[in-house]
């Protein structure tokens, strides 16, 4: 017996593409510097932190020329490594990834410095998912799919 099924009621399953690696780790750089925007944007809302910033210090540094170009530097590498992960060739990006993510992880951290108790959750919360963006570019980039050499037949 066969049953007939009215054209509306026909289902179709939702396929999954294959993302590339290189699609995949751009994305991440782009949600990493998303994240690295807001979180600096945010830090702006803690007590005293304008003012701080108009008597010329950011944390324990005198806002200047070369700090500002240091932040810059830094913040140019993730910005570059969204366009540099789909268009490096395979092994540069794969090592290219490893490196500047891994390179990342304590600079993350290291926004802590300084920081009161009071905001520790904060902190916390906010290097923990960068981390973690950051633990799955190296992730990524360290299971990058292989193909198999081919075999010479003699």
């Amino acid at each position: 017996m066969t049953t007939r099924q009215h054209p509306t009621a026909t289902t179709t399953a939702l396929v999954n593409q294959r993302i590339p690696v290189q699609a995949k780790l751009a994305a991440a750089w782009t949600s990493f510097m998303f994240l690295v925007i807001y979180i600096d944007y945010f830090h702006l809302y803690q007590p005293g932190e304008i003012d701080e910033i108009r008597g010329g210090d950011i944390f324990m540094f005198d806002i200047s020329g070369t700090l500002m170009s240091i932040f810059f530097a830094l913040i140019t590498i993730p910005t570059l490594m969204v366009l540099l992960s789909t268009t490096l060739p395979a092994r540069v990006n794969r090592a290219t990834n490893l490196v500047v993510a891994a390179l990342f992880i304590p600079i993350c951290v290291f926004n802590a410095a300084g920081a009161s108790w009071e905001w520790a959750f904060y902190y916390g919360l906010t290097i923990g998912v960068e981390v973690l963006i950051l633990a799955f570019i190296l992730r990524s980039a360290w299971t990058w799919p292989r193909t198999a050499p081919l075999s010479r037949s003699h």
